[in-house]
């Protein structure tokens, strides 16, 4: 395998393209990053390359819309055209980032750019970038989303987003400070992501660590995250584009992790259309997280969640550390909201989600701050067969407390002064 120095090149793109065409059909190349920071625009990586960071190295990515124009992916769950991701891979195999170096997307320019997009309510296209983007995608403004107002076309790049990829090892490295989510597998296959950080500040919104995304055969192991949305996150589409693709998430395995502040640490959903199945997570450590378990979807999203396994759980610190629910909020369009929050039974349709066998076991939450469980199901749909085993759980003392409306956003639903363990549309559910 030949080793090459990125600072022999002018910039980071063109040493991977040499890289590239001098390595053989079938042969493997390491380009190796010494100590030192490289500014850089978005990259691109091929097949059967190996990026190693060492230690004091840094690649950090300019904060400038207009550097990453629109490129066809999946955002929030559907495709459409968004911003060019910072560091990319599409149909490529083979790849690996390691070392103990920073990969880090310069995402405060991105996030106070959303917050004022948020602090003026703006729903439409302003900026010329978004106004391109919007001329792409004429369906826009009904497009579903889950909180990061796809409708104003602000579509924000991912840090990390690897396209149709497989055999992808991710190792040792840092990710942070990520424009949008932070590592983003789409359609891809046999990853491996291991002793890594993923850091972005808890305020910096819609900053997820890893999003799992119609992606299957994947191993997370002993990675510390602690950000500004959930943690280790799967989904697999949103609605009517995500039941058309019909690519699930399955044969996920998480363990000897430690989660600190996010919205939820082992988030399922809510983008749920294509399914996700086959997920077992264990040994891991919640500190202050928000929702440890987060099982996430609602009517219009579809698909099913099924056959996930969570045990050997210690949470410390959570505002609920069993959330199962059928009513996540964020993101509904006001036209859709009566029938989507409707704790009345609808109609059941292709976009009815369901969420059924789920096994939890050994498990201690200690301050709780809001709830011990939420388990809150759609009448028409409830959710199936789930056995929660060895949960030793108590709350914090009165002055941590929190209102119980922070368990789950809702707006308002199922929400009342119980801090127990809320059932409500769930069959055969056992606590033993």
């Amino acid at each position: 395998m030949a080793n090459y120095m990125a600072t022999d090149y002018s910039n980071i793109q063109q040493a991977i393209d040499s890289v590239t065409r001098a390595t053989p059909p079938g042969s493997s190349a390491e380009l190796i990053f010494p100590a030192g920071v490289y500014e850089t625009g978005p990259i691109t990586l091929y097949s059967n390359l190996i990026i190693t960071l060492e230690q004091g190295a840094m690649i950090k990515f300019i904060a400038d819309p207009t550097l990453y124009s629109p490129i066809w992916t999946r955002w929030e769950g559907v495709e459409c055209y968004a911003m060019h991701p910072l560091l990319y891979a599409s149909k490529a195999s083979n790849i690996t980032i390691r070392g103990t170096g920073i990969i880090d997307g310069s995402g405060q320019w991105w996030w106070e750019a959303f917050r004022q997009i948020e602090a003026e309510d703006r729903t439409t296209p302003i900026k010329p970038y978004e106004l391109m983007l919007a001329k792409l995608n004429p369906d826009y403004k009904s497009r579903p989303g889950g909180g990061a107002r796809p409708q104003t076309q602000f579509l924000r790049p991912p840090l990390v987003q690897f396209w149709q990829c497989s055999n992808i090892r991710l190792q040792d490295f840092t990710l942070q400070n990520s424009p949008f989510w932070t590592l983003h597998t789409v359609y891809s296959k046999n990853i491996v992501i291991a002793g890594m950080k993923i850091l972005n500040p808890p305020d910096a919104i819609n900053t997820d660590a890893i999003d799992l995304d119609s992606s299957k055969d994947v191993s997370i192991e002993h990675c510390l995250f602690d950000v500004g949305d959930d943690a280790i996150t799967l989904k697999s589409g949103s609605g009517e584009d995500g039941l058309r693709i019909n690519i699930p998430t399955k044969n996920v395995s998480v363990r000897n992790c430690r989660i600190l502040a996010s919205h939820g640490g082992i988030a399922i959903g809510s983008e749920t259309a294509g399914g996700i199945e086959n997920v077992s997570v264990s040994d891991c450590v919640f500190e202050g997280t928000q929702r440890a378990i987060r099982l996430k979807s609602r009517r219009g999203r579809g698909g099913m969640i099924k056959d996930i396994s969570l045990y050997n759980l210690t949470m410390d610190g959570c505002w609920c550390p069993i959330v199962i629910g059928q009513y996540f909020a964020p993101g509904v369009l006001p036209e859709e909201r009566e029938a989507t929050l409707s704790e009345a039974p609808q109609p059941i349709t292709l976009m009815t989600p369901y969420i059924k066998n789920v096994y939890i076991s050994n498990v201690t939450a200690t301050n709780i701050r809001s709830t011990a469980a939420f388990i809150v199901g759609l009448p028409e749909a409830p959710i199936e067969n789930i056995i929660i085993k060895d949960f030793k759980h108590s709350m914090a003392n009165e002055q941590q407390l929190l209102e119980t409306w922070n368990t789950e956003p809702t707006e308002g639903h199922f929400h009342d002064n119980d801090r127990g363990i809320k059932v409500v549309n769930a069959t055969n559910v056992k606590f033993i």
